[in-house]
């Protein structure tokens, strides 16, 4: 069908191009016919003069030319404000996409449908999709993606970010929409197809419900209520009327249709005009959008946005293809090639998107030329990681009562990490500021996982405590560091107890409808039953007590990592469990 496609596709663009070719013989033809004519008459051709008295009518002349200029920009502002990208402007086709696999074949499929028309309407008798909306979040490769497709179909690609159809004149966004799908369909027939690109859909296409009421963040008992306007909901209304009328007929012949109608009316019934058919646009329009859920619901039936691609971060064999095709073409030690080397990064990456992986890479380049280097190597990359997730390292000076404190601290939920974290594997521990954290413990899943067990979420909480339970050991009370580990035990605690399941009562807080009695926040409505709440303490207690007994049972090695990171501030990967190890073999 893909290969039938292309021929219809070269069939309308030949017929278009030969077209174009007889017009300009036209064209130039009788322009040279003219200027024989004047040669032949002897009437050549004479610059305008402007007359002695140009200076007296010029100013007014300018006046009104600004005038008439200033009343017709609304006129002006309804042009629709997009970009046409031509196949051969763009870099990478669907072959070369990378860490997008199942969506890359999804496409592939459409694109076949796309460019098979003519095929798949005339013997098949299918209606082939007009629209695909792609939806996930920021930075998982839907731009890209969409640039490829038209690439690969080799039509033209018109791009538009939402937002800029609107505009400050009363009734121009609408006029701005109506002007992008006539530049579609135009394009469309004289190429063979056209895709057309929005991106960020739902600043247009918002649910058009009236009233909704959300409850105030604060926790006073407002409510507060988000009502749309009657111009979110004329671009809604003006992009669901475009979205249908993709095989609107152009002026001509909608003239002629006007023609044939008026003869008809002068002829009997049998002797009448047949009316011709209007001819199909080969159309695919495509939207991308991070907020799915807040689309109008008639955007999203069949017929608008026939197929809905989700686009989740990549897998760690996606992540792994990606790291390839980045490291192809950015400069690198031979230390990165080691397979085994690709294969942590991938893993150590969990959560990334292309785009975090692409910015990794060049954040670590400048790391490498920071050091006096031309090329990144591994460390280059771990120091980069750490740069963007954790903040930039603050070179403040501890008095040594809070170096001690800190180390203590961090010490702490190492111990606790190693001991209870089954699975888990230390990657750094450290006391340099970053951001608001006076110290960290950076601790991952030895394999790629998406489910926790109770036994692994209780570990987490137990980790989350340790460097509180470690300083009220050492020095008989703990500090505000502990906060925000607080914060994190208490919300997994509120998860057990509200939404997994696993506190002894089966009841989901989840379940519990959002709107103006209530509120999104998990943690706030299981706090705010009695019951949960008391469930939440007894798992911090519970965890607290067993985190006291083992920190009592090996102060050794919290001394021993506490001395390690006073000595030299941070310690990476195995450095970390040498230094525990040390001090387990010294008990012997």
């Amino acid at each position: 069908m893909q290969t039938a496609g292309r021929a219809d596709v070269w069939r309308v663009r030949e017929k278009t191009r030969r077209r174009r070719l007889w017009r300009l013989v036209l064209t130039l033809g009788l322009f040279d016919g003219y200027l024989w004519y004047r040669y032949l008459t002897h009437n050549p051709f004479q610059l305008p003069a402007l007359g002695p008295d140009w200076i007296i009518w010029a100013p007014v002349m300018v006046l009104i030319v600004a005038i008439v200029l200033m009343m017709a920009m609304p006129l002006f502002s309804g042009r629709s404000p997009h970009l046409v990208v031509r196949p051969e402007e763009i870099e990478v086709g669907l072959s070369e996409v990378k860490g997008l696999d199942n969506q890359a074949d999804e496409v592939r499929r459409t694109l076949d449908v796309f460019l098979g028309y003519a095929t798949f309407r005339n013997e098949l008798g299918g209606n082939p999709r007009r629209g695909i909306l792609f939806e996930g979040p920021p930075g998982t490769g839907k731009t890209y993606l969409a640039k490829a497709m038209a690439k690969q179909a080799g039509v033209p690609f018109l791009f538009i970010s939402a937002p800029a159809f609107q505009s400050m004149w009363f009734g121009m966004t609408g006029s701005r929409i109506r002007s992008f799908f006539k530049r579609l369909r135009k394009l469309a027939r004289k190429e063979g197809g056209a895709i057309g690109f929005i991106e960020e859909i739902d600043a247009i296409g918002g649910d058009r419900g009236g009233l909704n009421a959300s409850p105030d963040a604060t926790g006073l008992g407002r409510v507060a209520s988000n009502m749309v306007s009657p111009g979110g909901t004329g671009m809604v209304n003006e992009l669901l009327i475009q979205m249908q009328s993709f095989d609107q007929p152009p002026w001509r012949s909608r003239m002629r249709s006007r023609t044939i109608e008026w003869i008809n009316g002068y002829l009997p019934p049998d002797k009448r005009i047949p009316a011709a058919k209007p001819a199909y646009s080969n159309i695919l329009l495509i939207a991308a959008t991070n907020r799915a859920d807040q689309l109008d619901s008639a955007l999203l039936r069949p017929g608008r946005f026939d197929r809905r691609l989700y686009f989740d971060v990549p897998t760690k064999h996606e992540r792994r293809d990606l790291i390839d095709f980045f490291m192809d073409r950015k400069a690198h030690h031979v230390q990165l090639d080691d397979d085994a080397v690709r294969e942590r990064l991938a893993h150590d990456t969990f959560g990334y998107t292309p785009v975090m992986l692409e910015h990794l890479f060049d954040e670590s380049l400048l790391v490498a030329l920071r050091n006096g280097r031309r090329e990144m190597n591994l460390n280059d990359v771990h120091e980069a990681k750490l740069t963007e997730e954790l903040g930039f390292k603050q070179p403040v000076v501890y008095t040594e009562s809070d170096r001690v404190a800190v180390a203590t601290h961090e010490a702490g939920h190492a111990t606790v990490a190693y001991f209870l974290g089954k699975g888990r594997r230390l990657e750094v521990l450290s006391i340099i500021k970053r951001r608001m954290s006076l110290g960290l413990l950076a601790h991952g899943d030895e394999e790629e996982r998406f489910t926790r067990t109770r036994t692994e979420i209780e570990a987490a909480i137990a980790i989350a405590l340790g460097g509180l339970v470690a300083e009220e050991v050492f020095f008989g009370e703990s500090g505000t560091g502990p906060a925000s580990d607080l914060g994190g035990a208490t919300s997994l605690a509120a998860q057990m107890v509200g939404s997994f399941g696993m506190a002894g009562s089966l009841v989901s807080y989840d379940a519990i409808a959002e709107g103006p009695i209530g509120s999104k926040n998990l943690v706030g409505r299981v706090l705010a039953d009695a019951d949960g709440k008391s469930r939440v303490e007894e798992i911090l207690d519970a965890q607290k007590a067993r985190i006291v007994a083992l920190l009592e049972e090996n102060r050794d090695v919290v001394i021993a990592l506490r001395d390690a990171l006073i000595a030299r501030d941070e310690l990476v990967g195995e450095e970390i469990v040498d230094t525990i190890e040390v001090a387990l073999a010294s008990r012997n």
